[in-house]
């Protein structure tokens, strides 16, 4: 008699089969709401054909091509976007829907299941960056400097980014994420350097944006993308501690229901 043989199915190519498509599932859910589409692609594409075509920047932005000042703000706002606003309110709701009780019991496992979160939100934000960039050169924009340097800061900024993101979740009801999200966005937003110089705040608000994590990721792409291509000190000084801190609190808090 011939034994007979069975098939043994490769554990890592199931687990591999599983992530991916999770994390295809976690773009489609962030690609298919309007409102995430609206703050990923947006608001962003919006702020910057404006503030590029209109002349209301500082006379010293605007003696040059203000593209060439708003672009690598606008950059970093997406990845703010993303990795902090639209992850930290999906995650909420999905929190206090039970989504992420569920999930985290599935052969997915919790710790992929947030491995997959942050993939799919630097799919996102490959997306954005190559939808800004083209947006930028159509207006005329000619960057210089370094790409690789830029693309770390950038890296480190969907880091801490979306430990802010996953804090609120993570502590906060699903409609106070939602508000406090966006609330943050726009403080952010104006203390950030991305649209307004951060010389042009009052010395006060300038000593307290240089310690928050969107002024740094503004700093270190501007300073990457510049002819120079030096990121300040200061700008990776910061950036790194919130990027350690700030999954760190998500961690230590995060409550999954």
């Amino acid at each position: 008699m011939t034994p007979r043989v069975h098939s043994v199915r490769n554990p890592d190519a199931m687990y591999s089969g599983r992530m991916v498509a999770q994390v295809g599932a976690e773009v489609r859910m962030r690609l298919r709401h309007g409102e995430t589409l609206l703050l990923a692609l947006g608001i962003p594409v919006i702020l910057l054909v404006f503030f590029s075509t209109v002349d209301v920047l500082p006379t010293d932005v605007a003696a040059d091509d203000p593209v060439d000042f708003l672009a690598p703000g606008i950059l970093a706002l997406a990845v703010m976007s993303t990795a902090m606003v639209s992850l930290g309110i999906a995650t909420g709701f999905e929190r206090q829907y039970l989504v992420l009780k569920r999930l985290g019991t599935t052969p997915l496992g919790r710790p992929a299941l947030l491995a997959a979160k942050t993939a799919a939100v630097l799919v996102v934000e490959v997306v954005q960056v190559v939808v800004l960039v083209v947006v930028a050169r159509l207006l005329g924009w000619s960057p210089d400097g370094r790409p690789l340097v830029a693309a770390a800061a950038l890296l480190l900024g969907t880091v801490a980014f979306a430990g802010l993101g996953l804090l609120m979740a993570g502590t906060l009801k699903a409609e106070v994420t939602l508000a406090a999200a966006n609330g943050l966005y726009l403080v952010l937003l104006l203390l950030g350097g991305m649209v307004v110089p951060l010389a042009e705040l009052p010395a006060p608000l300038r000593a307290v944006a240089r310690v928050l994590p969107a002024a740094a990721l503004s700093d270190a792409m501007h300073g990457a993308l510049s002819a120079a291509g030096t990121v300040p000190g200061r700008a990776w000084a910061v950036l790194a501690a919130w990027a350690v801190l700030a999954p760190l609190a998500a961690a230590r808090t995060f409550k999954w229901e």
